[in-house]
């Protein structure tokens, strides 16, 4: 028991800390693409004339996407793995 409650705190840990650093990457990599947009003059619009608010907007568009929901699988994953394999061994 006292192992379990092990692998779940550092596997937490574990997790949280991929978590964290593979958002903080996913952001940076949609900025970047959102400002390489912008400075090759594809992005300009009445909309959103200055550079920072087309950004900005854009990151907020990040926000409610796809891509930022399925970051949750780093949790989801691999604690439906250890499950599974709790499962599997007990027969």
């Amino acid at each position: 028991m006292i192992g379990f409650l092990r692998l779940a705190v550092f596997g937490f840990v574990a997790m949280s800390v991929a978590y964290v650093l593979l958002s903080i990457y996913s952001r940076s990599v949609r900025r970047e693409e959102l400002e390489k947009k912008w400075d090759a003059g594809e992005a300009e619009s009445d909309d959103n004339p200055d550079r920072d608010a087309y950004i900005e907007a854009g990151m907020r568009e990040y926000e409610k996407s796809l891509r930022r929901k399925l970051i949750w699988l780093v949790y989801i994953l691999p604690t439906v793995a250890v499950l599974i394999l709790l499962f599997l061994n007990q027969g």
